[in-house]
């Protein structure tokens, strides 16, 4: 039988939810960004900005929980 997670089991698996959540945004937009034409130094601009928006929605995210 299986037990309950622990808490550090808890936390590691909310930060590779977070993590993957970050980067599906930021490839998001780097892949939109070179669908629409966008040299591989915009779309590379693109999905570092990407990125931090993520980073920022998931802190927002978890600021007004």
């Amino acid at each position: 039988m299986v037990g309950p997670m622990s808490d550090e089991e808890r936390r590691a698996g909310y930060q590779r939810l977070y993590t993957g959540f970050v980067v599906l945004v930021g490839l998001s937009a780097g892949l939109m960004a070179l669908s629409g034409g966008a040299t591989l130094a915009q779309a590379a601009l693109v999905t570092g900005v990407g990125l931090a928006l993520g980073g920022a929605l998931i802190w927002w995210l978890l600021w007004t929980a």
